[in-house]
């Protein structure tokens, strides 16, 4: 996310740059002089703002669509306005408390999924917009293991986690690896990994395999380290609401819609958006081009982390995805709230689970 450059505006400058941003959030078209001089708000001639929007202009804040149009905030113009013109302040209680109402313990009885689907849901409800969260990466109790070789030179291996979920992994096999190699990596692994996760577990594992190779055999060996060589998922992604993107006038936006949509859900780009909100604190804000993903659509994300509640680690990003003319003062304070409150459910969430037993 790249800061505004600094440009000092006077007074009458700032008040009329302010004015066709805001218009341009508003209604989403082009602002001429003789708009801004109707609305009555500062009380000079249609003129004195045609000079004054061909100076902002200058600056690169501002552009004209169309030679006899009127003027619109360039990508610069906005980075400018958020960051040293829009005014934030706290949502009101009442707001935050509808907010929570929406994520209410009952309906998501302690299941982080249904909790993560709550909250996308929402940010999507309170921005009509795209609402986002980036999942964590959670690395589970393994139950079970075994190698299923689907050709010559390749194969999944299954993972049974304690909680009953099942993964697959593709991998490549090294050559002459027989069925009795597969079985004898997976019971290997089932029986050492069994109630611990696979990344406490994995150097401990590679040591006791080069001190048994032996007696496993090499091929069974090399077996063992291509499965825990095979990546944990960074995380996924939860997206709700990518209809409030187009609008009659917007059809023939689809195809970029759609090219977005493929680029959020790249392993790769969930684990940027992971880095790129938990190296700050609070909201961040990405304009166009200012973001990879965002770069052929032009639209507006605001991202904020969360955390999970218990040791004040950042393990996920929730957030908006939308048109640049955004309700930022909105979005931005309701964003950041909802990232509070989610971390304190996962707070509560944790401390349930981990608390101990009555005897």
């Amino acid at each position: 996310m790249s800061k505004a450059p600094y440009i000092e505006l006077d007074e009458r400058a700032r008040t009329i740059f302010r004015e066709v941003v805001e218009n341009f959030m508003l209604y989403g078209d082009p602002v001429g002089s003789r708009t801004l001089e109707r609305s009555g708000q500062l009380g000079v001639s249609a003129a004195t703002i045609r000079n004054v929007m061909a100076d902002l202009e200058e600056m690169g804040l501002l552009y004209a669509p169309h030679i006899s149009a009127g003027r619109l905030p360039t990508q610069q113009g906005l980075r400018y306005f958020i960051d040293g013109v829009l005014e934030l302040s706290d949502l009101p209680p009442q707001q935050r408390q509808a907010i929570e109402k929406n994520i209410s313990n009952e309906d998501h009885n302690g299941s982080i999924d249904t909790l993560l689907d709550q909250v996308s849901t929402t940010l999507s409800g309170l921005s009509s917009c795209a609402g986002l969260v980036v999942a964590p990466k959670i690395d589970k109790l393994i139950k079970q293991i075994e190698f299923v070789q689907i050709d010559t030179n390749q194969a999944f291996v299954v993972i049974v986690s304690e909680d009953g979920e099942v993964e697959n992994r593709l991998f490549s096999l090294p050559p002459d690896i027989t069925k009795a190699d597969l079985e004898k990596a997976g019971n290997y692994l089932s029986q050492y990994l069994g109630g611990r996760t696979v990344q406490t577990m994995r150097a401990e594992i590679l040591k006791d395999i080069k001190m048994r190779e032996a007696q496993l055999g090499a091929l069974t060996t090399k077996i063992i380290e291509a499965g825990l060589a095979t990546e944990t998922p960074d995380g996924k992604l939860i997206v709700r609401g990518w209809s409030n993107l187009l609008d009659e006038q917007a059809a023939q936006d689809l195809d970029l819609i759609r090219e977005m949509m493929n680029q959020l859900e790249q392993k790769e780009i969930v684990s940027q958006l992971l880095e790129k909100t938990g190296q700050a604190e609070g909201v961040k804000i990405f304009i166009g081009s200012e973001n990879d993903v965002l770069r052929t659509t032009g639209h507006s994300m605001i991202l904020a982390p969360y955390t999970n509640g218990l040791d004040n680690q950042v393990v996920g990003t929730i957030g908006v995805i939308g048109p640049t003319r955004l309700n930022y003062a909105q979005i931005i304070p309701s964003v950041n709230v909802l990232a509070d409150i989610l971390s304190q459910k996962l707070r509560m969430i944790g401390e349930q689970r981990f608390a101990p037993s009555p005897e």
